[in-house]
């Protein structure tokens, strides 16, 4: 994993470079314990405010390629940025506390919440406060979607693939796998094209 990893060397393009030193474990783990605190309704949103905009770390369009692959590897494209972060900062020792730092209090959060909710979540007050959660979990979610589209290519392309993407998973439900297997050789297609 670790040959894997050291040649995932992500560029900015048409940004300033961001160059950081290497970082303490300690730093990343206070670093993503204040992204998954802040994190409720959605941690992409508080990572990219607290990665770009607070420490600086990385540029925006540093940060749209770690989630973009964050988004292919398996697992959740959280902690996938956390890993690819915290290694890149820390190498396995920073991998490794900025994950803990991720999800060791919302590990604790959720068990609390998993025992007050199997006690009180038929109460239609807990129902309602939890429909109102989800508008907000979503208005987050769209907002980090509108800072991530400003930092990608003005091209026909992308926004294609990504309707086309739009359309199979969340219209027609189609399996992730198939449509990652089909649209990813047409993306890296549209990019190579575009170098050249």
């Amino acid at each position: 994993m670790s040959s894997v990893l050291s040649k995932v060397k992500l560029r900015p393009m048409n940004q300033t470079e961001v160059h950081v030193a290497r970082l303490s474990p300690y730093q990343l783990f206070l670093t993503f314990l204040r992204i998954t605190t802040s994190g409720f309704g959605g941690a992409m949103f508080w990572a990219r405010r607290q990665l770009v905009e607070k420490e600086r770390w990385l540029t925006d369009r540093e940060f749209v390629e770690y989630l973009s692959l964050g988004q292919l590897l398996p697992g959740p494209p959280g902690l996938n940025l956390t890993v690819l972060v915290g290694y890149r900062f820390g190498g396995w020792a920073g991998a490794l506390t900025a994950v803990v730092g991720f999800v060791g209090l919302p590990f604790l959060v959720v068990i609390g919440m998993g025992a007050l909710y199997q006690h009180y979540g038929a109460q239609p007050m807990v129902q309602r406060a939890l429909a109102g959660m989800s508008i907000v979990a979503a208005a987050l979610l769209f907002a980090t979607f509108a800072r991530v589209v400003k930092v990608l290519p003005r091209r026909w392309q992308p926004l294609l693939i990504a309707a086309l993407a739009f359309v199979a998973v969340g219209v027609l439900r189609w399996p992730l796998i198939w449509v990652i297997g089909t649209l990813a050789p047409l993306a890296f297609l549209a990019a190579w094209k575009e170098r050249l």
